[in-house]
């Protein structure tokens, strides 16, 4: 992409009163950006409104000033360092623009992507230089992917199911789409990350953000950005240095759904932005998964009211991907509520003395009273054998003094 053309692109997405649905019907009566301002204002109220084309006759404020950080972002790539992640602009014209956000009402003009630099075309001046390879993997990538969401404040358990069901998606060939939010989304990235450790050829996840490409958000995620970007892609509508602002992330949410075959949530209060995800997904004509929890936790009530309403209870991967027709065989080591939730037969075997101990612990969260009512076993002993159990990974101590078993694949 030429600057001059890329100041085209940005000047539409500024111009204030054009939004990208209005943009949409610009570009399909007069073409690309350049053409659009080049019309009289009389031909663009054949399109828009008269205050629309007067915006459109002047030229936004702060155009120059973004065109230049723009175009230092997408060249900002070290020439000397090949491990850096590419950085590339896709614009409603480009031919690696995700056909599946072209069937929403209002698909971004502009997409700006950070991942790896061995699957992900770089920023190039002719899109038909780059690599065959890259090409395929990230239409690939954007074609054969799940969107995993759920809660930001999950339990140890949901973050637990997270990454399995992540991880067993990812194997099948699934490319995980979430948020980089806390909670499931960054469970969610890690699992599918560690699901192609040893495949190169595809993108592992991608990640749609709400900020700029040049922010990190939340701060905490930032060695996960950077590991995302090596193995998978980072996907943003919003400009340069567009800082974390609220109305953003809900969004963005359209993204997630749109680009999937379908949405999994895996925990969520009932006012919860993945509900927006589900719903969105649903009225665009994709299945919608989710996975039972307690009755008694408040990150499980999401997820019933979606399965009350449609969604598919799934208790493994292999559920989703029969929903999906995915062609796979089948997942031996899939993480299943048989066993993600009610006691893994692939976990590491107990010492015999704690098995009382996690056979008393269930899979709600429990006191230590209450523990020490089933078990008879006094302060010190119970104390030291959750200690023990919590740092091997298979207790997790919650707030209130409450402790969980994690059931593992």
């Amino acid at each position: 992409m030429q600057r001059e053309e890329l100041g085209g692109w940005l000047r539409l997405t500024l111009t204030p009163g054009v939004g990208n649905e209005t943009a949409r019907k610009l570009l399909a009566a007069f073409g690309l950006p350049d053409n659009i301002f080049q019309q009289s204002a009389q031909t663009l109220v054949q399109v828009v409104s008269a205050n629309q084309a007067a915006a459109i006759k002047l030229e936004p404020a702060g155009l120059d000033e973004l065109l230049e950080v723009t175009w230092n972002w997408l060249h900002g790539r070290p020439d000397n360092d090949n491990q850096a992640p590419s950085r590339r602009i896709l614009t409603l014209g480009d031919a690696y623009y995700p056909a599946s956000l072209l069937t929403i009402h209002d698909p971004p003009l502009m997409l700006y992507l950070l991942g790896d630099p061995d699957l992900v075309p770089a920023a190039l001046p002719d899109s038909a230089s780059a690599s065959p390879v890259a090409s395929t993997a990230l239409l690939q990538g954007f074609a054969n992917s799940i969107a995993i969401v759920g809660s930001r404040n999950t339990t140890p358990q949901g973050a637990a199911n997270a990454r399995q069901f992540a991880k067993a998606l990812g194997q099948a060939g699934l490319t995980v789409v979430s948020g980089m939010a806390l909670g499931i989304d960054g469970a969610s990235h890690k699992g599918a990350l560690e699901a192609v450790e040893a495949d190169v050829s595809r993108l592992a996840t991608i990640a749609v953000v709400g900020t700029g490409l040049d922010r990190v958000y939340p701060k905490s995620h930032l060695e996960l950005a950077r590991r995302i970007a090596r193995r998978g892609l980072i996907l943003s509508e919003y400009p340069i240095g567009t800082p974390p602002l609220e109305g953003n992330f809900p969004k963005r949410n359209r993204l997630i759904a749109a680009l999937s075959k379908g949405t999994l949530v895996v925990e969520a209060a009932l006012k919860s932005g993945s509900l927006i995800t589900a719903r969105l997904a649903a009225e665009q004509g994709k299945e919608v998964f989710a996975i039972p929890g307690s009755i008694h936790s408040t990150q499980s009530r999401g997820c019933h009211a979606l399965i009350r309403q449609g969604a598919k209870l799934v208790e493994s991967a292999q559920d989703v991907l029969e929903e999906l027709h995915w062609n796979t065989a089948p997942l031996g080591d899939a993480p299943d509520l048989n066993t993600a939730a009610h006691g893994s037969k692939g976990a590491a075997p107990q010492p015999d003395d704690n098995q009382g101990l996690i056979k008393a612990l269930g899979f709600e969260p429990v006191s230590l009273d209450a523990l020490q009512a089933r078990t008879g076993l006094d302060t010190a002993h119970l104390q030291a054998q959750l200690m023990t159990l919590e740092l091997d990974g298979h207790v997790a101590r919650l707030p209130g003094g409450l402790f969980q078993r994690i059931a593992t694949a």
